[in-house]
């Protein structure tokens, strides 16, 4: 009876192993290969962060250039004028109508930048985290605490991502409040009349609020700017957490961050 041959997966597991050292060419082929240094891959281009990175240093310089920061508000002037301008007969309406178009232009570039979950995750576990350290140093065991340091390392970790996620979103706002806001004081030192009625009195927006130098209208805009920033800002944090919520079937926000990181 003929001698049954090996399973090709038998004749792989009992055949010897080629040596390199019996083989100059796979010997060099091995040493090229060891010598030579991993490249580690080339940074992809980001048109977004071109951007953010060109607003934010366009914002600087116009802080110091008056030329460059009276002519980008001159562009922005240039939509702006025919649209919310009112022949310069409303310059309180003017002023909030730009109000609400610059804070609702930095409110939604603040939201595309910044992940409202992730930011409620790790508030959550910072919380939690607090708790549990506080715990552990009050127990006055060494080890426990030392347990501890690679959660709190990861949720530093986490948060400086947040941090950095939301700074991005400031180089647009940096931008627009420098544009607007210059725009704005352009608008009223154009117009023939700059004494406005508010509450009963006659006021004149250029002139200067004793007794700090700077304009009427600049502590009116702010009035304007400040509040609708934050409606803007929550109205659109609160839309992500519920597209969020609806998506996993969560109920409350406070159930994204007790989801856990892979929620």
């Amino acid at each position: 009876m003929a001698a049954q041959l090996p399973l090709p997966s038998d004749a792989d597991e009992t055949a010897e192993p080629l040596s390199t050292a019996d083989d100059p060419e796979a010997t060099e082929a091995s040493t090229t290969a060891d010598d030579k240094p991993v490249r580690p891959p080339a940074p992809t281009f980001k048109v977004s962060t071109f951007l953010l990175t060109f607003l934010f240093i366009l914002g600087l310089w116009m802080i110091f250039s008056t030329s460059t920061r009276d002519g980008v508000a001159t562009t922005f002037g240039l939509g702006l004028a025919p649209l919310i301008g009112f022949g310069h007969n409303y310059l309180l309406g003017t002023m909030f109508a730009a109000a609400v178009i610059e804070m609702l232009l930095t409110a939604i570039a603040y939201n595309w930048t910044t992940d409202w979950v992730k930011a409620a995750k790790v508030q959550s576990w910072s919380a939690a985290f607090r708790k549990v350290q506080m715990a552990a140093v009050k127990s006055g065991k060494k080890d426990r605490v030392e347990a501890l340091k690679p959660h709190q390392a990861e949720l530093t970790k986490l948060s400086g991502e947040v941090s950095i996620a939301q700074l991005k979103g400031m180089a647009v706002t940096w931008f627009l409040v420098i544009a607007i806001y210059t725009w704005v004081g352009l608008f009223i030192a154009a117009s023939t009349d700059t004494v406005v009625s508010l509450g009963g009195a006659q006021i004149n927006l250029l002139a200067p609020l004793h007794p700090l130098p700077i304009p009427v209208w600049f502590l009116l805009f702010t009035l304007y700017t400040v509040p609708l920033s934050l409606v803007f800002r929550r109205l659109l944090k609160h839309y992500a957490l519920r597209r969020y919520e609806a998506a996993h079937g969560l109920a409350t926000p406070a159930a994204i961050g007790a989801a856990g990181p892979g929620a």
